[in-house]
């Protein structure tokens, strides 16, 4: 949120200074010691620990089959903020650019308290780069991360205890294989999709998008997997409920794709602000050109004797 400042909730080690008679190394527990001034020293490795989120994987994995949670992908800090006091239960943005990068430490401290999974960058070229890159954006306050690579990339990140959301059905970064369709609505897609959901739960993964799949089999697959599966078009029988910002919002000008659900009409307002830009600049040019601004409220005034002083004398020099 522009101009919304927030102080993240940092954990420290009390370490007691002593004076002592037995010199500065004694122990602070001797009863003949003095205590002074308790610095307050943080501890860096607590960074990815902070704030205090809303969820944790662990509960998540708790609150599988009991509800649906709702979760929204946010692209900026305003969305974030708004999708915490409107009580959205997830959010999910890109980590796949630099721009996305830059931006994440801002989506971090606008929504504080609510879990947010980044979405690594397409192509990962090894096992270790994912590592590093999901590392990184767990240090800046990630909770988790989405990967869309194959279970021998997540399987690595998995290792290393790192939360990984993996992709299933209509990936769109793989849509060249399939097309933009539905995905498992014949007995072999089906079971494919159920194989592919088997090979990233033992890979690691804790979840995983299930994307355009027909609602009645991506609620049994929901029901065969301990992984938290993310509905993206496959109906209310998964484990959260997902769906765009941009959709939500309304904010481009092409159709919605039909799993998606629009409540309001950001492109019309966008485009209604834009009118307004242009009409205000219009009538400031026409203001400058006619004389009407700046006015006599907009100036700075000198007082008229001292003006005369700074004519004289400025007059009088060669």
């Amino acid at each position: 949120m522009e101009g919304r400042h927030i102080i993240r909730a940092f954990r420290y080690i009390d370490v007691p200074q002593v004076k002592s008679t037995q010199g500065p190394c004694h122990l602070a527990g001797d009863e003949n010691a003095r205590f002074t001034q308790r610095p307050r020293l943080p501890r860096p490795w607590l960074n990815m620990l902070r704030p205090r989120k809303k969820y944790t994987v662990f509960d998540l994995q708790q609150l599988k089959g009991k509800r649906c949670l709702t979760h929204i992908h946010v692209k900026s800090p305003q969305e974030a903020a708004a999708a915490e006091e409107a009580g959205v239960d997830l959010m999910s943005c890109s980590f796949d650019s630099p721009e996305a990068q830059s931006r994440l430490p801002a989506l971090v401290a606008a929504a504080p308290n609510s879990f947010l999974s980044c979405a690594t960058p397409h192509g990962l070229a090894s096992p270790e780069e994912a590592i590093r890159v999901a590392f990184r954006a767990l240090e800046i306050g990630a909770s988790s991360v989405y990967c869309s690579a194959s279970p021998f990339i997540i399987e690595a990140m998995a290792r290393e205890r790192i939360p990984v959301v993996g992709h299933l059905g209509m990936v769109p970064r793989h849509v060249t294989w399939t097309g933009y369709r539905a995905i498992g609505r014949t007995v072999e897609e089906a079971k494919e999709l159920h194989r592919r959901m088997k090979e990233l739960e033992n890979a690691g993964a804790y979840a995983a998008e299930l994307e355009v799949v027909p609602h009645n089999l991506a609620r049994f697959l929901s029901s065969r997997t301990k992984m938290i599966l993310m509905s993206l078009g496959s109906g209310s029988g998964c484990d959260t409920q997902f769906l765009f910002s941009d959709d939500i919002l309304g904010d481009y000008d092409e159709r919605p794709p039909r799993h998606a659900k629009t409540y309001r009409n950001f492109a019309a307002e966008h485009r209604r602000l834009q009118q307004e830009r242009i009409a205000a600049f219009r009538e400031y040019i026409a203001d400058v050109h006619e004389g009407r601004f700046p006015e006599r409220s907009h100036l700075v005034e000198m007082e008229a004797t001292t003006f005369d002083e700074v004519t004289r004398e400025i007059g009088s020099l060669k």
